[in-house]
């Protein structure tokens, strides 16, 4: 700090002077002239360089907990205050979350199951425990768009998704269609929703029959029953794609794609599966079983 003093003052005192009065020697001061950056500071300025790139990258999405975590995969040792000092630097903060609304209508005359899960969210394998919800989406002509979402408890993947632009059996049928259709689930999968009519419908109970699946929902009311769907669909909320330029399904349906299965599946990392994303961590499921 004493070289940086010398030197912006320089203008306005005699080097000889100054150096004295701090304690310093001219070769040292001179030295410091004309060493250029230290390492340190070449690698603090490295580092803000990469943070500005992933925080680009991931089009602003992650705040500090996760760009420290990105760093760390990538071979950068940092910590999480570090990270947290060069965004408020540079001027960078993650994307503020937008309103999200719920779309569940448990007013209805189809049965309702009982609560299997009762908030244990956890599962030892892929494809024990699904989780399904339902939310809309506003577009262009205040109108609105509905997403289906089904997502594995072991690894946090969406397994299965629909875009419709209304919500009914129909819509979540099709989601549950792509889900069996992708994964196989074993016989005695549990799949626990919301009370919706849209989950609740014959139609889509036949379909979770015929799978030798077992149906659990959430008590009336009780958002926490249902937690992961609705963290997943905060996240989309804040950090997937702006739906006010969309007016049709065909519209939405690329952008919807890109976000679930290439940023939520492929690339984010979810604090669950110890800063690994849902692929990663079924791949690793699976290459340590086939190590065995």
């Amino acid at each position: 700090m004493s070289f940086e003093l010398v030197a912006a003052e320089e203008a306005h005192y005699p080097k000889a002077l100054m150096c004295r009065a701090v304690g310093l020697s001219r070769s040292g001061h001179h030295a410091y002239r004309t060493r250029g950056p230290s390492r340190r500071a070449l690698g603090q300025e490295q580092l803000d360089v990469l943070v500005a790139a992933i925080f680009a990258e991931l089009k602003g999405r992650y705040g500090a907990p996760r760009i420290e975590r990105e760093l760390r995969r990538r071979g950068h040792r940092t910590s999480r205050k570090r990270v947290a000092a060069w965004l408020v630097r540079q001027g960078l903060a993650a994307r503020q979350k937008r309103r999200w609304r719920t779309t569940t209508d448990s007013r209805h005359g189809e049965p309702i199951a009982p609560n299997l899960l009762k908030r244990d969210f956890s599962a030892s394998a892929p494809d024990r425990v699904w989780v399904a919800d339902t939310t809309y989406l506003p577009v262009i002509g205040g109108r609105f768009l509905f997403l289906v979402a089904i997502i594995d408890l072991f690894s946090r993947k969406v397994v299965g998704w629909a875009l419709g632009d209304r919500l009914d059996a129909e819509l979540s049928c099709e989601a549950l269609r792509r889900a069996l259709a992708r994964r196989s689930p074993p016989p005695g999968l549990i799949f626990h929703s919301e009370r919706g009519s849209e989950l609740a419908a014959a139609k889509f109970r036949e379909l979770l029959k015929r799978a030798h699946a077992v149906q659990s929902m959430s008590r009336k009311g009780d958002c926490w029953d249902n937690a992961v769907a609705e963290s997943f669909f905060s996240t989309l909320e804040f950090e997937g794609p702006a739906t006010a330029t969309w007016r049709t399904v065909t519209d939405a349906e690329p952008e919807m794609f890109t976000f679930i299965e290439s940023d939520y599946n492929q690339t984010r990392l979810h604090s669950h599966n110890a800063y690994k994303t849902p692929n990663e961590t079924e791949a690793d499921l699976r290459n340590g079983a086939l190590a065995a």
